[in-house]
């Protein structure tokens, strides 16, 4: 068995996120192969794994799993066949987007815009208004909590909104289909989904995206403006956030964006913490509105 002193392991490492906000990693490693991250396995079978941040907030007490980063190049490889795309989870997908929207391959021009690896992407089955990856996914490989390694077929992924199945292994790569088409209407398609996306979201901002999962009501819900959704209806959480008088709502360095209800910014000197309660806020204002329980899409890790 390999010991901790082969794996490259930085102590009490930050995490960085797209907030800007948090605390660290007592341990952070980054595994130069497979071999090394079965090894880290072995160390914590419940380690973390950190992707792009970008959908993650870590309280400002850090995390004591150990982290692991899959951004050595073992992870971050690109194999183009003729219509399938193998692709490691440590991948880039906004770089990945561009490159195949350069080479006229279809199928994630519509994720244009989302930061994340593509192992993140996979397990929170990254997507919005153009489409989710779940569409173009034909198998994902990964590391099992016990050490092994597991091909799934993608008929044996129960994919849903924001839901893949996957949180319990350790991504390391994937085949994609993504078939050849013009380029030029490529180009046109993720023009399109970037500024729609310029246009209503608070992209400069330290922001993780969209804090919360849009709901599916389980009753009528209107409000003073008007019926909101009947029965069985996935409604926007931006929008609830919004007609609760939420805009501009504050926790000490964080706030809910005024150009998009549903994205959480915060400012320098701001703490996760401030993050964090300002999440409860939200969620108690909108139950305490509508009766509807909003559930987080950014993930938050709090040391156990």
């Amino acid at each position: 068995m390999m010991t901790t002193m082969t794996i490259p392991i930085v102590h009490h490492a930050p995490i960085p996120t797209w907030f800007g906000v948090g605390g660290g990693a007592d341990q952070l490693a980054t595994p130069r192969d497979q071999a090394e991250l079965l090894a880290c396995v072995r160390i914590d079978p419940g380690l973390r794994v950190l992707g792009a941040g970008a959908n993650l907030l870590v309280d400002d007490d850090g995390v004591g799993e150990l982290v692991v980063s899959l951004a050595s190049p073992a992870f971050q490889g690109t194999q183009w066949g003729a219509e399938v795309v193998r692709v490691g989870a440590g991948v880039d997908l906004p770089k990945l987007i561009v490159d195949a929207v350069r080479r006229g391959r279809a199928g994630i021009e519509g994720l244009g815009g989302i930061p994340a690896t593509i192992g993140g992407a996979l397990v929170m089955n990254a997507g919005g208004a153009f489409g989710q990856i779940a569409d173009c996914v034909l198998r994902v490989h990964a590391v099992s909590r016990d050490g092994r390694e597991v091909t799934l077929e993608r008929a044996a992924i129960p994919f849903g909104y924001r839901h893949s199945g996957l949180a319990d292994l350790i991504l390391v790569g994937a085949e994609l289909s993504l078939p050849p088409a013009d380029p030029a209407a490529l180009r046109d398609k993720l023009k399109e989904v970037m500024a729609y996306k310029k246009n209503s979201q608070p992209m400069a901002e330290n922001s993780a995206g969209c804090c919360f999962k849009n709901p599916t009501l389980d009753r009528t819900v209107r409000d003073a403006q008007g019926d909101i959704g009947e029965p069985g209806k996935r409604v926007s959480a931006g929008m609830l956030i919004d007609r609760a008088g939420l805009k501009g709502l504050r926790v000490g360095g964080a706030s809910v964006s005024p150009r998009h209800a549903n994205f959480l910014v915060t400012d320098a000197g701001a703490k996760a913490r401030d993050v964090i309660d300002l999440i409860a806020e939200i969620t108690r204002r909108v139950h305490d509105t509508f009766g509807v329980r909003l559930q987080p899409e950014v993930v938050i890790w709090r040391r156990a």
